[in-house]
């Protein structure tokens, strides 16, 4: 089907695994007490695909949460735009495609409550490769196991080529700045340098025409 003979496919396989692993992903559970608020980040470039998914974790299996156990959520760019905003919620989800780069940040805040509870919250988020459902694109399309992986890997080069272009940029925009700040340095140091001879220079001849009109010279 793809004409790949299987020693270059092991070699590939293992790096797909290796990159697969190293997937930008972020699952966690915390605590959280009423009225209380915690913010987590996470750093997403431009045109990158991101889903997270919260839930109250609950302790009681087979009985209902308690309307105690609500808390509001929000998602913000790096700019502070919402990307998501709910309020009073036990679960949810979220997904979106940044059209802004740089840390985005969701903040849960828990529902006021007297006397005070302490909520855990289940959160799952992802972004760039790992963010998409494989396993669905796998059943809709009848793609074959192969085919799927190099799929995957090419969407992993793809993230790491956009992440060295980004580094790029940012190791150009550096040198730039050095080479900028550099300059003025210099042209800094000539003129505090120009600045002191001069004054050295007056001195000079303000203390030899003053020892002249005293006529010590």
């Amino acid at each position: 089907m793809f004409g790949l003979n299987p020693k270059p496919f092991s070699v590939l396989s293992i790096l797909f695994f290796v990159l697969l692993f190293s997937s930008p992903t972020e699952s966690l559970i915390f605590e959280l007490q009423s009225s209380a608020t915690k913010c987590i980040s996470e750093d997403i470039k431009t045109k990158a695909m991101t889903v997270g998914k919260y839930s109250v974790v609950n302790h009681n299996e087979g009985y209902p949460l308690p309307d105690s156990h609500r808390f509001s959520v929000r998602v913000t760019s790096p700019f502070g735009n919402p990307y998501h905003n709910v309020e009073r919620v036990q679960s949810g989800q979220f997904g979106f495609v940044a059209v802004e780069s740089g840390d985005f940040i969701t903040c849960f805040t828990a529902a006021d409550h007297d006397p005070k509870t302490t909520l855990t919250i289940d959160f799952d988020w992802k972004s760039g490769v790992a963010a998409k459902d494989w396993s669905t694109l796998a059943k809709r399309g009848q793609v074959d196991v192969m085919e799927l992986e190099i799929r995957k890997m090419l969407e992993t080069a793809s993230d790491i080529h956009e992440e060295l272009n980004f580094l790029y940029k940012r190791e150009e925009e550096l040198h730039e700045f050095n080479r900028t700040t550099n300059d003025r340095m210099f042209w800094f140091s000539f003129l505090s340098l120009i600045v002191c001879l001069s004054v050295s220079g007056l001195q000079l001849w303000h203390l030899k025409t003053f020892f002249e009109k005293k006529k010590l010279i």
